[in-house]
């Protein structure tokens, strides 16, 4: 259901999905320097890191020095991944004995992790639906060319949006995947050059973009005037400074989508849609129940009554067929 990138990207963000902690060093021997794994187990970590994850043979995998551990029976070690254009680097555990190797994930329970995200996520300056000052807030990391991201706007707008009134705040984040979607980035600039005047013409363009995409076709320049004269429909609907809006449009300064670009990166995000409801992860374009599930306990979490929610009206029934002759 979602747009991916290119599959080494995705392989080595994945490796990198939880938290990694590197296991402190043995109180017992806090200044135990590391010692090289030998050729035999580098070489055994290796083929077993590669078969586990399915590398290919253009990755580089460098099995790193053993080090003291704080469990018993085994020691630590690094593996690094690394493809032309990322690089991650795992922790192991390696038992003494060298007969087994595990991976650990260590969660620190003191730190509530969707706060943790929700703060790495800027959302100053950016425009908004709903209540800017409610309890729960939904981020959606968007590409105005990307399909599923188009279905995802449809569900929240004008539905969920409608439901939930004045409970929830909608923010939206910039993340076009330039490689499959050529007029994404364009869009996201001339977006921000709207929003840099008015969040009306924001929101508005986006709606237009997200439910007609088809007609956003040709080559890339006719591509990018189309959108640009889009842009300045609604410049001219709602009363914007024109010579301040036609030149941001010709100036195309990305700076800020390629900001936040590296802000979904550093978050882990390989796709779109991406959607954070005050830090809770919801990834591409899923069903409104399951937004309602998410956002209904975000507002129980924050001490706010989710909304009654209807049920849908029943399917209508077929009327009989009538009798044919034998």
């Amino acid at each position: 259901m979602i747009v991916r990138r290119a599959f080494l990207v995705l392989l080595l963000i994945c490796l990198g999905c939880s938290a990694q902690s590197n296991p402190s060093q043995n109180p017992s021997s806090p200044n135990a320097a590391p010692s090289p794994a030998s050729a035999d187990i580098a070489r055994l970590v290796e083929r077993q890191v590669r078969d586990h994850y399915s590398l290919p043979p253009d990755v580089t995998v460098t099995v790193g020095p053993l080090r003291s551990s704080e469990f018993p029976n085994y020691d630590a070690l690094t593996v690094t991944i690394e493809a032309p254009s990322k690089k991650q680097d795992i922790d192991f555990l390696l038992a003494h004995d060298h007969k087994t190797m595990l991976r650990l994930t260590k969660f620190d329970l003191t730190a509530d992790p969707y706060i943790a995200t929700m703060k790495k996520i800027d959302v100053t300056g950016r425009p908004t639906r709903g209540n800017k000052d409610a309890k729960v807030t939904v981020v959606n990391f968007d590409d105005f060319e990307c399909p599923f991201c188009s279905r995802m706007h449809a569900t929240l707008f004008p539905g969920i949006l409608n439901e939930y009134g004045d409970r929830v705040r909608f923010v939206y984040k910039d993340y076009p995947i330039e490689e499959i979607h050529p007029w994404s980035l364009h869009a996201a600039v001339d977006a921000n050059c709207l929003a840099a005047q008015n969040s009306d013409a924001y929101w508005e363009y986006a709606d237009y973009l997200h439910a007609n995409q088809h007609s956003i076709n040709g080559d890339k320049d006719r591509e990018n005037t189309e959108l640009d004269n889009l842009a300045n429909l609604q410049g001219a609907k709602h009363k914007l400074d024109v010579p301040v809006l036609q030149a941001c449009l010709k100036a195309q300064d990305d700076k800020a989508v390629r900001a936040s670009i590296r802000e979904g990166e550093a978050l882990g995000i390989d796709a779109t849609p991406t959607i954070y409801i005050n830090g809770q992860k919801l990834d591409g374009a899923v069903p409104a129940d399951e937004v309602r599930l998410a956002l209904d306990q975000a507002l129980k979490d924050a001490g706010v009554a989710p909304p009654e929610h209807k049920p849908a009206p029943p399917e209508a029934k077929a009327p009989p067929a009538a009798p044919t002759k034998q």
